[in-house]
């Protein structure tokens, strides 16, 4: 019997868009979880048999940008650019098709070979809302796929396609981002200059993260062998651009800037939706974001949840620390009636019983109430406003606006652990 041909190819997509439902569908049981070196994140990974090629799915974290600010995205980035899989499916949500579409064309910088997936389309329908889905596919230059992943609709269309584009023998050409009358022509000249180079990324990504100065990426440099040529040429259009006033930090939001212009572009030229659906998210959005009312009001809600994370909690502790004191009471009486040594007894459960018992009632609660009030936010769409209303100030201080979730989470937990150590 011959050799099934073997592929390889990556799932990615932004959270809560149901990547993990169309890997489910894809792998069926044939998972198993895998990790990256050097990385504290780990996805799954199946395979499936397509038309006689035996195919190897790897689920990328979930992530909104490839940018390398987070584990997540340095993960997600790495796989793509040096793991070199045949093909890049991006599963994006027909109901916030313009928010996917910035992962969709920064996959598209890393791999020509990428299928796009509109999952959700049953979701989007019952909002009014419809996606051109043929206008999508001529706009980005690559396949598209409408789905409703949780039905099963579109996965037939799904595995066709992908078969189609693995077995392809060249690549869609797949559309690029204009970065603008300053930056587009520099990008060229270093693209052309990366491109006589051997290297296993795209040129013109790799000429991006020179300009920008991209540390995630120039790290690595020394792994191509860059001539010295080309370093001094590098090293002149950076310091060209920081006296046209480009300092790296505005050439990174001028590239961010780009893709997310372009995004907005093709979503609105692709996406219908009856006329003020949006209206209500539009006058919360002039609350929640703005500048008078934006910071206010988030601190007044995060105020609100840690308190009530704080406040909810303590009954549930103090029953969970009254029913494990009173179980470990009647597991020493156990072993004092078996005649066990009092050392015994109190190592089990003066030691290690007594520290996991406090925690599991100091730490369990809080946890429980903390984070469904946070899926709730999500679901709301709060949580990535939050994000952004506190980009500017964590990256005075080398963090990300993400990080201030991690944040809340952390304090309310720390929080509460004090006030349980002081009672």
């Amino acid at each position: 019997m011959p050799e099934l041909t073997a592929y390889h190819v990556a799932l990615a997509g932004n959270p809560n868009v149901g990547k993990s439902t169309v890997f489910n569908a894809l792998t069926g049981l044939h998972q198993h979880t895998g990790n990256w070196a050097g990385k504290t994140v780990s996805g799954a990974e199946g395979t499936f048999e397509l038309n006689g090629m035996h195919c190897i799915l790897t689920d990328l974290p979930g992530t909104y940008s490839l940018r390398a600010s987070s584990a997540e995205e340095e993960a997600a980035r790495d796989h793509i650019c040096f793991a070199r899989p045949d093909a890049v499916a991006v599963v994006c949500d027909a109901c916030c098709l313009e928010r996917n579409l910035n992962l969709v064309l920064q996959t598209l910088e890393l791999t020509p070979r990428v299928l796009v997936c509109v999952n959700l389309l049953d979701e989007a329908e019952k909002k009014g809302i419809t996606v051109d889905l043929p206008a999508l596919e001529r706009l980005l230059g690559v396949p598209v796929v409408g789905m409703a992943a949780r039905s099963g609709a579109g996965l037939k269309a799904l595995q066709e396609r992908l078969a189609d584009l693995l077995t392809a023998e060249e690549a869609p050409a797949g559309c690029a981002v204009d970065y603008g009358a300053v930056l587009e022509p520099r990008l060229q000249v270093l693209t052309g200059l990366i491109g006589a180079l051997e290297l296993t990324v795209p040129a013109r990504w790799a000429a991006l993260r020179f300009l920008e100065q991209d540390t995630a990426f120039t790290e690595k440099v020394p792994l191509y062998e860059a001539p010295p040529h080309l370093t001094s040429h590098i090293a002149e259009l950076q310091e060209n651009l920081l006296q046209l006033g480009y300092t790296p930090e505005r050439i990174r939001d001028s590239i961010i800037a780009a893709v997310v212009k372009r995004a907005e572009q093709i979503a609105a030229a692709v996406t219908a939706q009856p006329p003020g659906s949006d209206a209500a998210d539009r006058r919360l959005d002039r609350i929640f974001m703005g500048k008078r009312w934006g910071i206010p009001v988030m601190l007044l809600l995060l105020a609100g949840i840690l308190w009530i994370t704080i406040v909810g909690a303590n009954y549930p502790s103090e029953w969970l620390s009254g029913v494990l004191t009173a179980l470990g009471e009647k597991g020493r009486s156990l072993l004092h009636s078996v005649h066990a040594p009092e050392w015994l007894c109190s190592v089990i459960f003066d030691g290690m019983y007594r520290v996991l018992s406090w925690v599991v009632a100091v730490m369990l609660p809080p946890m429980a109430i903390f984070f469904p009030l946070f899926t709730l936010l999500e679901d709301a769409g709060y949580l990535p406003r939050v994000a952004f209303l506190m980009d500017s100030s964590l990256r005075k201080c080398g963090a990300c606006g993400k990080q201030a979730l991690t944040m809340c989470m952390v304090q309310t937990i720390f929080q509460h652990s004090f006030l349980s150590l002081r009672k």
